[in-house]
C-alpha cells in the first residue's frame, strides 16, 4: 500500500492522525547556530562574506561585482526566452496582478462631532526584499513564486524591490528568473542566495540595500534566517512543507485524485498528501491509482517517501464528517472534489486556498489563476492567511480632537489614567481642558 489507511468519526480518531504528523509540524532547529553565525558575519562583514559563502556553496570563481546582475543580462534574457513561454509568464502575471488589485485597501477619514476626525492612513512600505529559489543547480527556477511575491509588492505601491536569488555554477542567474524580472519591471536583481542573501536584506552591504519586509520560500537556512530576524524586519511567513487535503465523494475520478496528491508529494519527502472520502471504493481505487502514476513520474523516490511518511488515504462516515477533520488539519490548500461542492463552501472554516469541483486541481492555483499560492502551512490557516497586499503595507491611526471634544470628554480620560496609576497621562489632557 503506497500510503496507509485510517479512518475518522471521534475524537478518539482525531488524537491518533494529530499524533502521527505531530513530528512534521515541530520547528527544525537543526541549524540554527550555524544561521546565527551567518548572520553575525554579513553584519559585520558585507560583501566579503557573501562572496566566501557564494564560492563555496554555488560558484567558485564568484567575485564581489558579479552580485548585481546588470540590466543587460535582465533584458538580454527576455529576448532569450521563447516568445511562447513568456506569453504564459505574461498572462499568468496579468491574472495574479488582477486578482492582487482587489485586495487595494485605500485611507479613511471619517469627521466626528464637535470637528473631530478620525482615520487610517494605509501606506506600503519603503523597501521590499524578494527571494526565489534557484532550484536544483540553477535549472528548475521558480519562476512562478517570483510572480507571486513581487506582483502583490507592487500592487501595494512598494517602490523599491530587491530580488535575490542563487547563481548557477557559472556564476549567471538562470535566464527564465531574469526574464520574469524583466516582465515585472524589476531591475535590482542580485545574484545571491541562502541564509546570507537574507541577512544581507535584512542589514544592508556595500552593494545590496536593507529592506524593511522580507518574502518569498526557501530551505531550511532561508527559513531559519527569516524566523531570527523577524521583528528587525518583516517577513511573509515561516513556512513549512506543502501540503494538500482532498474531500471527494463517490463522483471524483480516483486517476485525478491520486494525481493531485502526487502534485504535492513531488515537492519534499516531508510533504503531505491527504484524501479524505466516504467512499470505501474511492479509497482503494486511488490507492491502486497512486501506485501506477508512481512508477511513471520522473521524481519518484521524493514522492514514494513523501507518501509513505505522511500520505494518508481516511475514510469517514460522511461528507459532513470529511469536512470536519479538513477544518481540524487546516491545510495549506484544500480541494472539494465533490458532486456538489458549492453546497460545502459554508463549512471550510480553516485552508489557505480551497479549490472547488472536480475541474481545479491545485496547480491552477500555483501558477496561474490569480490567487497568491504563498501560503499558511501545518495548520497555521486556523489564524493566518495567504500573502497579499497587505503584507507589504501597514496602517497608522490618526487623532485630531477638538477643544470641544476635550473639554467633554478630558475628565473621563483623565480618570481613566489615574486608574491606571499614570499621574503624568492624565495631567496632559488636563493642561487642555482645564484653560478652556
Amino acid at each position: 500500500m503506497t500510503c496507509r489507511s485510517l479512518t475518522y468519526s471521534s475524537a478518539q480518531d482525531w488524537a491518533a492522525i494529530r499524533a502521527w504528523l505531530a513530528p512534521r509540524t515541530e520547528p527544525d532547529t537543526s541549524v540554527e547556530g550555524p544561521v546565527r553565525e551567518i548572520l553575525q558575519e554579513v553584519q559585520q562583514h558585507g560583501d566579503a562574506t557573501l562572496v566566501k559563502y557564494t564560492q563555496r556553496f554555488d560558484c567558485p570563481d564568484f567575485q564581489a561585482h558579479m552580485l548585481a546582475v546588470p540590466q543587460e543580462q535582465i533584458e538580454a534574457a527576455v529576448q532569450e526566452i521563447p516568445a511562447e513561454d513568456k506569453r504564459i509568464i505574461e498572462e499568468a502575471a496579468a491574472n495574479i496582478r488582477d486578482y492582487h488589485a482587489k485586495q487595494q485597501e485605500n485611507s479613511w477619514f471619517t469627521p466626528q462631532s464637535g470637528g473631530t476626525i478620525l482615520g487610517q492612513i494605509v501606506r506600503p512600505v519603503d523597501r521590499a526584499g524578494l527571494y526565489v529559489p534557484g532550484g536544483q543547480g540553477g535549472d528548475t527556477p521558480l519562476l512562478s513564486s517570483l510572480l507571486m511575491n513581487a506582483i502583490p509588492a507592487q500592487v501595494a505601491g512598494v517602490g523599491d524591490i530587491s530580488l535575490v536569488t542563487p547563481p548557477r555554477v557559472d556564476g549567471t542567474v538562470n535566464p527564465y528568473i531574469l526574464c520574469t524580472a524583466g516582465i515585472l519591471g524589476l531591475d535590482r536583481v542580485f545574484a545571491v542566495g541562502s541564509a546570507w542573501a537574507v541577512a544581507a536584506l535584512a542589514f544592508g552591504t556595500e552593494t545590496l540595500p536593507c529592506v524593511d519586509v522580507i518574502a518569498g520560500p526557501g530551505n531550511i537556512f532561508v527559513a531559519t534566517a527569516k524566523r531570527l530576524l523577524q521583528g528587525q524586519i518583516g517577513i511573509d511567513m515561516v513556512a513549512g512543507p506543502s501540503e494538500i487535503a482532498i474531500v471527494a465523494d463517490a463522483s471524483a475520478s480516483a486517476e485525478r485524485l491520486a494525481a493531485d496528491m502526487l502534485s504535492q508529494a513531488e515537492h519534499d519527502p516531508l510533504a503531505s498528501s491527504i484524501l479524505i472520502t466516504d467512499s470505501q471504493d474511492l479509497l482503494q481505487t486511488t490507492q491502486q491509482e497512486l501506485e501506477r502514476q508512481l512508477a511513471e513520474l520522473p521524481r519518484n523516490t521524493i514522492a514514494r517517501q513523501s507518501l509513505s511518511d505522511w500520505g494518508a488515504c481516511i475514510r469517514v462516515p460522511d461528507t459532513a464528517t470529511g469536512l470536519e477533520l479538513a477544518n481540524r488539519l487546516a491545510p495549506e490548500h484544500l480541494e472539494l472534489c465533490l458532486e456538489s461542492p458549492w453546497q460545502w463552501i459554508d463549512q471550510v472554516h480553516h485552508a489557505g486556498a480551497v479549490f472547488l469541483g472536480h475541474s481545479t486541481p491545485e496547480p491552477v492555483g500555483d501558477y496561474f489563476a490569480g490567487p497568491n499560492h504563498v501560503l499558511p502551512t501545518i495548520g497555521t490557516a486556523r489564524f493566518s492567511s495567504a500573502l497579499s497586499v497587505q503584507n507589504f503595507t501597514k496602517k497608522t491611526s490618526l487623532i485630531a480632537t477638538s477643544d470641544a471634544y476635550i473639554q467633554e470628554h478630558g475628565a473621563k480620560i483623565a480618570r481613566m489614567a489615574r486608574l491606571e496609576g499614570l499621574e503624568a497621562h492624565a495631567r496632559s489632557v488636563e493642561t487642555r481642558y482645564r484653560c478652556l
